[in-house]
């Protein structure tokens, strides 16, 4: 139980983490002009939303079972 009420708060930090670091690379490849950062950090970026945004679904629909 303990582990299961821990795990949303975990994965709100990674995903935070993810955009936050996704952001950096994505500015610096763009500060620098390498494509392969750009995309790399593209990606980064949009796992850490996608993530963000599971959390806050799945803590809806917890709220509407209880």
């Amino acid at each position: 139980m303990a582990m299961n009420s821990s795990s949303p708060l975990i994965n709100k930090v990674i995903a935070i983490v993810l955009v936050v670091i996704g952001f950096l690379i994505l500015a610096s490849g763009y500060r620098y002009g390498s494509p392969s950062s750009l995309v790399g950090g593209c990606i980064v970026l949009v796992i850490g939303v996608v993530l963000l945004i599971a959390t806050v679904i799945r803590r809806n629909r917890q709220d509407h079972t209880s």
